[in-house]
């Protein structure tokens, strides 16, 4: 049997890095775990730009920056991205869709309204993080863990 395919938004993943514990890092140690996450260069340079940020500064360095990006990318799977969509009312949420399509993705888990809106887009189904949480399981956390 293959591995779920997931897609997380930049919003999802920059939450896991800053917030150990929270939702957003719970539902990507599954993914990772059970999984398979995708990604695109393109995604990979909107985390890079937002982390970059002065207002992340505060909260993560240069060197922790990289080497997240670096793990991230070790343990995920780089899609090329071949399919265009112009279908999401904020177009710069498309390319979320096109990593989608292009890899063939199971899942979409993200907070942002604007794709959550399209659940399912075309086969895909588009999940909260909560809604994701729960569907395997893991939600409301154990907190005794």
């Amino acid at each position: 049997m293959s591995k779920v395919r997931y897609v997380f938004d930049t919003n999802v993943i920059i939450s896991s890095l800053l917030f150990e514990g929270s939702n957003p890092d719970l539902a990507i140690r599954y993914a990772l775990q059970n999984g398979n996450i995708l990604f695109s260069l393109e995604l990979i340079e909107e985390i890079d730009e937002v982390l970059s940020c002065a207002k992340f500064r505060k909260y993560i360095t240069d060197e922790e920056r990289e080497e997240f990006l670096d793990s991230f990318i070790d343990r995920g799977i780089l899609i090329e991205v071949v399919d265009v969509v112009k279908e999401c009312r904020d177009a710069k949420d498309d390319k979320i869709l096109e990593l989608s399509l292009s890899g063939k993705a199971d899942l979409i888990i993200s907070g942002d309204k604007d794709l959550l809106v399209l659940n399912p887009f075309r086969s895909i189904q588009i999940q909260s993080v909560e809604q994701f949480l729960k569907s395997v399981g893991h939600y409301p956390p154990n907190k005794e863990a």
